[in-house]
């Protein structure tokens, strides 16, 4: 769209719309046509996000039980399976469904109530407003 954009995260409604973190626009009758395929398209991009995350725990299982760790040591953990990942990838060495039985889908925690409009940035409707004009550009899919 002409505009150099950084990375975001993707977030859903109960966290606060910044310029790093796009979340859906609030569901209501109001809501135009762009809007709607905005909010399904981040829905999913969530929902390959979960599949990814549950297979690298599958694959990974000592994902399972990171309570077994400390704190520090979680993010290089979690670092090396994703290597690991990539490597056997890689290598062709395929990932067996077989695996996800010993998986749940486990829903992560997050937030009971919406963020207050205050905490919200105004300039990151801008980012969410010109990521909702690329998926247009970019028709159905």
């Amino acid at each position: 769209m002409g505009k150099a954009q950084k990375y975001v995260l993707l977030g859903d409604a109960t966290y606060p719309l910044q310029d790093w973190i796009l979340k859906p626009y609030q569901e209501d009758e109001n809501l135009t046509q762009r809007q709607l395929q905005f909010n399904y398209r981040l829905k999913r991009a969530h929902s390959v996000i979960e599949n990814a995350f549950l297979r690298l725990k599958a694959r990974w299982q000592i994902l399972l039980k990171c309570d077994d760790c400390s704190l520090e040591l979680l993010p290089t953990l979690v670092l090396a399976c994703c290597i690991l990942h990539n490597v056997c990838e890689a290598h062709d060495n395929p990932f067996n469904e077989e695996w996800l039985e010993c998986t749940e889908p486990t829903e992560l925690p997050k937030p009971c109530q919406p963020a207050p409009a205050a905490m919200e940035d105004g300039r990151a409707e801008q980012v969410r407003e010109l990521m909702c004009q690329y998926f247009e550009s970019c028709g159905e899919g």
